[in-house]
């Protein structure tokens, strides 16, 4: 079996406001070109101190349920000791203890393995960067 090591960054550009990002579609797109039918292992990374990756369904309302979830844990408030940025900002960077800047997920047969629900997302409760970054890396 040939293995091999492929990467990409993906450049996200998530807004004003809070968001959950569906990246389901850019991630079976960068598999169609690099899996080539074979099985193994993608990794999504994002390398900032204020976002996360997750695995939920989206367009029904738990991605608003998300977020709203992360305010009820996460209060935007200033009981953060991290204070530059927007009021309450210092809680954006405790959000990926709880949402990790990662997930790694199995590709079989060139496609991602992902339950029937299921869609890869960026969480970004940063509202003073809208400019991200997404690292996919596929091992197979």
């Amino acid at each position: 079996m040939n293995h091999g090591f492929e990467t990409r960054t993906l450049a996200v550009t998530t807004g004003s406001s809070e968001t959950v990002h569906d990246l389901t579609r850019e991630c079976a797109a960068f598999l169609a070109e690099v899996a080539r039918g074979r099985d193994g292992l993608l990794n999504v990374f994002a390398p900032h101190a204020t976002t996360g990756i997750a695995l939920i369904e989206t367009g029904a309302g738990s991605d608003d349920d998300l977020l709203s979830a992360l305010h009820h844990i996460l209060p935007a408030d200033e009981r953060w000791q991290h204070r530059h940025g927007s009021p309450g900002h210092g809680r954006d960077h405790v959000l990926p203890a709880l949402v990790p800047p990662h997930a790694t997920l199995p590709v079989i047969d060139g496609e991602l393995a992902l339950g029937t629900w299921q869609s890869v997302c960026l969480v970004d409760t940063n509202k003073d960067n809208p400019d991200r970054q997404v690292r996919l890396s596929f091992l197979g």
